[in-house]
């Protein structure tokens, strides 16, 4: 009975040896959610193609062109939203963390977003009264989440969680929400949604929310802006991005590549600061 009761307890230790060393602490995930701008609205170029492999994607759904599976890691080559969409401050913020963090540390994302898309469609309570009021254009992009982006970030971070750490979460979303003064506390909902179903600790767990292009880059949503600017005050730890001099596109509601670039970068820059790196300034 002894003897049985020891292999029991052996064997028990060896599974927990397993799961303790299937998650990475040198696997720093970070979460993308938003509309457009975060899903990628800008062409990727030639140089945007060639990418470190320590910066990895989790997809989100599949791409069969791509050669993609839902939840599986893969080389951050863009397109790092769906199958189709463009360039993202994801790759760039996933680029400079890479290149300013320690040799062993890993960067991968997990990108959800919604072209058009206001914020209360990740509102995982009440998310069905906004998309029952969606255009047609938009259901399309939200059926590839089986009707659910929430659901779709939430399982594709819990997955994660198994290979890495969530370290912080970015947005960029404000668009279709422009002047709502409420915008903030609805973040806010989501964000704390994000903390509880995923077990993590907001403390540890920073949101990164960028500009919508600036007044100076002729921006449509521009007066936006002055209300994200006051997130900090309903998500202490939350940080605004700036877009000033991020090059926009004709639309004024868009970045060019470069904008992309850029205020990818100074994503990076922030989490970095925060994760206790010096880093060089950037543009």
């Amino acid at each position: 009975m002894k003897i049985k009761t020891g292999i029991s307890l052996l064997a028990g230790l060896f599974l927990l040896s397993i799961n303790a060393f299937s998650q990475d602490s040198n696997f720093y995930i970070f979460l993308c959610l938003g509309q457009s701008n975060m899903e990628g609205n800008a062409r990727f170029e030639a140089q945007d193609t060639t990418v470190d492999k320590r910066f990895q994607v989790l997809e989100t759904v599949n791409c069969p062109d791509l050669k993609r599976t839902k939840g599986t890691w893969y080389t951050a080559v863009p397109p790092l939203c769906r199958c189709k969409t463009g360039l993202t401050p994801a790759d760039y913020f996933g680029r400079t963390m890479i290149a300013n963090l320690p040799k062993k540390v890993r960067v991968g994302v997990i990108n959800v977003s919604i072209g058009g898309c206001k914020i209360e469609l990740f509102d995982k309570d009440n998310y069905q009264s906004y998309v029952s009021t969606a255009p047609s254009w938009m259901l399309n992009m939200i059926k590839e989440y089986d009707g659910n982006p929430y659901a779709r970030l939430v399982e594709m971070a819990k997955l994660a969680q198994k290979a890495g750490v969530i370290k912080g979460i970015l947005l960029h979303q404000g668009e279709s929400n422009t002047n709502d003064t409420l915008w903030t506390k609805k973040v806010k909902v989501v964000y704390d949604n994000l903390i509880k179903d995923l077990k993590l600790k907001p403390k540890s767990v920073p949101l990164l929310a960028g500009e919508l292009v600036s007044a100076e880059q002729g921006g449509a949503c521009a007066s936006m802006n002055s209300i994200i600017a006051k997130l900090p005050k309903t998500i202490p730890n939350s940080y605004v991005i700036s877009s000033k001099d991020c090059p926009a596109a004709k639309d004024h509601l868009h970045f060019l590549a470069e904008g992309y670039r850029i205020i990818g970068k100074r994503y990076a820059e922030k989490m970095l600061s925060l994760l206790g790196y010096k880093v060089p300034g950037v543009k």
